[in-house]
């Protein structure tokens, strides 16, 4: 079984790298003021993609914010939560997402972990090609900040390294949970569909062994969206019943399973509130705010959303 395993792998990668989107794309499906590059050739990055404004002085004295990104599966696609990284990009942020450019199809399936693979007993290494792993989301962060220092960096004195978001979808919201609850220079954190397992640590390559004692460390501030059918939620609203100290959101989507919406222009109603949050916790804006704060918070009085909310301003 195992050797059969890898000879799948090994023929489904060649196929992927035969297929792949360009290193460098440029991009314009978010709605914001920057039209967006995504590139997987960076400089001291190996295994990540980047999404940033094409023009940077554009920028003026606007520092961008960073955004760190892990995928659903864990899985190694760069490009595959394309609507809403550009999106978010489009807005003024520095984004890395985990993993290379895939075949542009991969934009359309969230790089989940192909089924056909038939994961051998013993899975292989998942600092390669196959998969992510959570250090990946510190070499991201780490990088950012020695970008903004760097002489000869286009970054240079463009980001506010004060201000950090991790993220994710499924597997990839306990790789940003791994690093919000170990890193101090983390912000804020959200949680789309995902949360710790309830019972055991789960079994996806990739997911860093945390239980619920990692929330009890948790820097900064934390949001879980969610589908009111996804699979997660039971492990989401448990979390957040066990958050305490720290400003936490739990907002659920009427009629959403664990894919969520990453399909729809921009990320769909997602992408909407993924960038307002980050907007309020990561650029300070009051208008943002006004999506989370009071009982007549936009998010709030939205009939197609159930929120809770704990120790908020």
């Amino acid at each position: 079984m195992l050797n059969s395993s890898k000879a799948l792998i090994s023929v489904a990668l060649s196929a992927a790298l035969a297929t792949a989107a360009p290193a460098t794309t440029s991009t314009s499906s978010g709605s914001g003021p920057y039209r967006v590059t995504m590139t997987d050739e960076i400089d001291g990055l190996d295994h990540h993609t980047v999404y940033q404004p094409a023009n940077l002085t554009a920028l003026r004295d606007k520092k961008l914010p960073i955004f760190i990104w892990a995928n659903g599966g864990c899985a190694d696609k760069g490009n595959a939560y394309r609507y809403m990284l550009d999106h978010i990009a489009a807005h003024g942020y520095l984004v890395v997402a985990l993993g290379k450019i895939g075949p542009k199809g991969e934009e359309n399936n969230f790089g989940r972990w192909p089924r056909e693979f038939g994961m051998p007993e013993t899975p292989p290494p998942l600092d390669g090609p196959t998969g992510t792993l959570p250090h990946e989301m510190k070499a991201a962060i780490d990088w950012a900040v020695a970008q903004n220092s760097k002489e000869g960096s286009p970054l240079k004195g463009r980001l506010d390294t004060s201000k950090i978001g991790v993220s994710g979808h499924s597997c990839g919201t306990l790789q940003a949970l791994a690093m919000s609850s170990t890193d101090p220079r983390v912000t804020t954190t959200l949680m789309l569909n995902g949360g710790v397992w309830n019972i055991g640590t789960g079994g996806l390559p990739g997911a860093p062994e945390i239980t619920k004692k990692s929330l009890e460390t948790i820097h900064g501030t934390i949001a879980y969206i969610h589908g009111e059918k996804d699979s997660a939620l039971p492990n989401g609203t448990d979390d957040f019943s066990r958050i305490s100290g720290i400003p936490a959101m739990l907002a659920v989507r009427k009629d959403v399973a664990h894919s969520g919406t990453f399909l729809l222009k921009n990320g769909g109603a997602y992408g909407t509130v993924a960038l307002a949050w980050l907007d309020w916790q990561l650029k300070g804006d009051p208008r943002a705010a006004r999506w989370f704060v009071g009982a007549d918070c936009t998010l709030c009085t939205d009939p197609r959303w159930t929120v809770q909310r704990k120790n908020f301003p």
